[in-house]
C-alpha cells in the first residue's frame, strides 16, 4: 500500500494436494508485491499477521517479515490477524452500530476470537474455546452482534442460535485481508514499530500435545 492505495494484494489457496502453500509460494508473492511499490528501495515498512492461527504458519510468515526487515533495512509490524478481520468488518459496514466479533476456525473443533465496538476497537481476547462456549459468551453483551471469519463461517449455527449475525459465505468481510493488515500496521507509532514481533498462539502446538501425551503413556 502507499498513501492508502492497494499496489498489490494476492490470495494465497492450498496446494494441489490440499496442503498449505505458504512454505512454497510466499516469498515469490512478496517479490511480487515489492516491485508492484517500486521495487525494496521504494518500501518503507513491513506489516505481518501475528494470529492467533496455526504454529507452522505463523512462524513461516513472522520469520519471513523478520529476514526481510533486516535485509531491507525497514521495521517490521506485526497485527493481531483478529484486529484486520475487524477492521475490514467495520469499514464494510459503516454506521451500521452494533458490536463485531472476528472469529477464527482453530482446528480441534475450538474458534479463536475477540470481540470488538462498531468502530473496531477490541472489547476483549484473543480469546480460544469451544463455539458454543462463544456463542454463550456473545450473548451475554448488549444489542445485536455481527460475526465474520472463517470461524464465523464453520460454527454459523451455534453463532446465529445466540442471535449473533453472520454475513453470506461468499462475503469478503470473511477474508483476512492485506489491505487491512498494512493500515492497521501503518496506525501503530515508531516505538511500536521496532519491537519485537511475538505470535499470539493461545494454545501449545499439536507436536507439544503429541509429546505430552506419549510422555504420559510411558510413564502411566
Amino acid at each position: 500500500m502507499r498513501g492508502g492505495e492497494v499496489l498489490h494484494e494476492s490470495l494465497l489457496g492450498l496446494s494441489a494436494d490440499g496442503s498449505p502453500g505458504h512454505t512454497t509460494r510466499l516469498l515469490g508473492e512478496v517479490v511480487r508485491a515489492a516491485e508492484a511499490a517500486g521495487g525494496w528501495t521504494a518500501v518503507d515498512a513491513i506489516a505481518v499477521g501475528l494470529g492467533p492461527g496455526s504454529f507452522t504458519g505463523l512462524r513461516v510468515g513472522v520469520a519471513t517479515a523478520r529476514a526481510l526487515a533486516a535485509s531491507a533495512a525497514v521495521p517490521a509490524v506485526g497485527v493481531c490477524t483478529l484486529d484486520a478481520l475487524a477492521h475490514g468488518l467495520s469499514r464494510s459496514a459503516p454506521g451500521r452500530g452494533g458490536e463485531l466479533v472476528a472469529v477464527l476456525d482453530a482446528r480441534r473443533g475450538e474458534a479463536f476470537a475477540a470481540r470488538y465496538s462498531p468502530a473496531g476497537e477490541r472489547l476483549w481476547g484473543p480469546w480460544v474455546g469451544a463455539p458454543a462456549a462463544l456463542g454463550e459468551r456473545l450473548a451475554e453483551g448488549p444489542g445485536t452482534v455481527l460475526a465474520c471469519g472463517s470461524g464465523a463461517l464453520r460454527f454459523r449455527d451455534e453463532l446465529e442460535d445466540r442471535g449473533v449475525e453472520v454475513p453470506d459465505d461468499g462475503d469478503t468481510v470473511h477474508r483476512v485481508s492485506g489491505r487491512d493488515v498494512c493500515v492497521l500496521a501503518a496506525a501503530d507509532d515508531a516505538e511500536a514499530a521496532g519491537g519485537a514481533l511475538a505470535p499470539i498462539y493461545l494454545r501449545p502446538p499439536d507436536a507439544e500435545r503429541w509429546h505430552e501425551r506419549d510422555t504420559s503413556k510411558k510413564t502411566g
